[in-house]
């Protein structure tokens, strides 16, 4: 399974990407997480549904200092199989 997850906010020097790089790690996903010239922050995961679902509510709360408005999520199918998580 496979989502892209597009966040808006606050998400820009606010340790957004580390933070969901070591959540999505720590549930086993693969993917990256890289910024968006608009000021949001892109990440493509792949793994168990159960657990991206989880890493998308995660996504929706941010860390502490992040003030996140908006999380769209689409689902596709994988083209590749990723092997690890990275920032971008």
């Amino acid at each position: 399974m496979q989502a892209i997850i597009y966040v808006s906010g606050f998400v820009q020097g606010v340790g957004f990407r580390g933070f969901v790089r070591s959540k999505a790690r720590k549930l086993g996903l693969t993917g990256w997480v890289q910024n968006l010239t608009d000021g949001g922050v892109k990440v493509l995961v792949q793994g168990q549904k159960e657990k991206i679902e989880t890493l998308i509510k995660i996504c929706e709360k941010g860390p502490i200092i992040a003030d996140v408005k908006s999380v769209t999520v689409n689902w596709e199918k994988e083209d590749e199989q990723l092997t690890s998580f990275e920032n971008y």
